[in-house]
């Protein structure tokens, strides 16, 4: 009987040895990982490797032949236009059939283009998919919109749609200072802040408006000395990365008495920055956040901080971005619809996908590949007040849900004209 068990478990042995290894599906992220954004290309990067994770812990990905693993290979864009177009051209050389990216509006522009000419002169199997995880300048799924590009973030009108909504509640608002970065996004995010405090609050008065370099501000001191010679007592922000740390830094460092209210004021050494003068202060916007329904145990929102944590329990690595982990999600669920990897199959499997979970429900519209999902607009608080569970990186400061929108009331209208391939 040994004797016949070992010839057996050799035999097993034998043919799982002989079973061949299915080639992975991989996924191509071009974001900064050197360079003053160093940071917000990491945090990404943790995000979609814990996803891709997550898919290949139950098998990976299903297809015809079997289960294909996922593989997340990076590539570091310093945060350049022309460095980016560069990791483009080894990503398709390669043979890598999605391309991710997000952190840079001037960045996916150019990618869309870029990817639109590749597709153009590639055939069948060789085009390629962009999904942008971050960048939310509104032309994107505009007067932009491509077909093979995908948005799971809100765009920044969705965004500034939700703090105003919250602004327009806030008797306290009366002068409003805009300050952000200058290039796309952030003349989008200055745009979308005038035109909507002017539908909503009338009363408002906008008393400056800064734009500045991307990257390269080592002392906002000066920017912090205008807004308070303003006298404003809002101001809006869509700073991302250290721009936005060293921002809060100096409002702390000269007492600035404003409120803020942010795109990204919850991430990134922010909430530590800000320390006890954003308590009540700052917002910020998001898709999620670990609070979210009040995050009491057991709940989908505190499981998926758990897991997070549990992954990355150093507590600057402590940004979980629930969007990510839609997107891998609905990616894979596409590539199993289509059956194959193919850009324009899994494409118009994407179209008017639906993602629903405990955590999020969200649709990507087929009309300009824009995701609608619900918006939180979030407060800062002390974590030993007890009124949240999750602080942000350790700092002992985090979020707690102050306005919850709906997706059916984020959703804005679309000027998209879309050309979409015969095949």
């Amino acid at each position: 009987m040994p004797l016949l068990f070992a010839a057996l478990l050799g035999a097993c042995s034998f043919a799982l040895a002989a079973e061949p290894e299915r080639a992975p599906i991989r996924l191509g992220m071009i974001d900064g990982m050197s360079g003053p954004f160093a940071n917000a290309g990491e945090a990404v990067a943790r995000n979609l490797q814990l996803a891709v994770e997550n898919v290949n812990a139950r098998g990976g990905v299903r297809l015809a032949d079997g289960m294909h693993p996922l593989q997340l290979d990076i590539f570091d864009n310093k945060q350049g236009v022309e460095e980016s177009l560069i990791e483009l051209r080894r990503l398709t050389d390669r043979g890598i059939p999605f391309v991710l990216q997000g952190n840079s509006s001037a960045v996916a522009a150019a990618l869309v283009d870029a990817v639109e000419r590749h597709n153009r002169r590639a055939g069948g199997r060789e085009r390629v998919l962009f999904l942008n995880y971050s960048a939310v300048d509104p032309a994107l799924t505009n007067a932009q919109c491509s077909f093979w590009h995908f948005r799971f973030d809100a765009n920044a009108d969705m965004r500034m749609h939700a703090l105003t909504e919250v602004i327009r509640g806030d008797a306290q608002a009366r002068r409003v200072y805009l300050i952000g970065q200058d290039y796309s996004f952030g003349r989008m995010v200055a745009e979308a802040a005038r035109s909507q405090l002017a539908a909503k609050r009338p009363d408002i008065r906008i008393v400056g408006h800064e734009l500045h370099p991307v990257g390269k501000i080592k002392d906002f001191a000066p920017y912090i000395a205008k807004i308070k010679a303003s006298g404003a007592d809002t101001v809006v922000t869509g700073n991302w990365g250290n721009d936005l740390t060293l921002l809060v830094k100096a409002a702390r460092q000269f007492g600035l008495d404003a409120k803020f209210y942010t795109f990204y004021g919850n991430s990134l050494g922010a909430p530590a920055a800000i320390g006890e003068a954003g308590v009540d202060r700052v917002r910020a916007v998001a898709e999620w956040h670990p609070n979210a329904g009040g995050a009491q145990p057991g709940t989908a929102s505190a499981r998926f901080t758990e897991a997070f944590r549990a992954r990355y329990p150093q507590p600057q690595d402590d940004y979980p971005m629930l969007r990510m982990h839609v997107m891998i999600e609905m990616l894979v669920r596409a590539i199993e619809q289509a059956g194959s990897t193919d850009a324009v199959a899994v494409a118009r499997a994407l179209e008017g996908a639906r993602y629903r979970s405990d955590l999020h429900d969200a649709v990507m519209r087929a009309e300009d590949h824009q995701l609608i999902q619900p918006l939180y607009v979030s407060v800062m608080q002390r974590l030993r007040d007890g009124r949240i569970r999750f602080d942000n990186e350790g700092s002992g400061y985090g979020f707690r849900t102050e306005a919850y929108l709906p997706a059916m009331q984020t959703a804005l209208p679309t000027t998209c004209r879309m050309q979409r391939p015969s095949r």
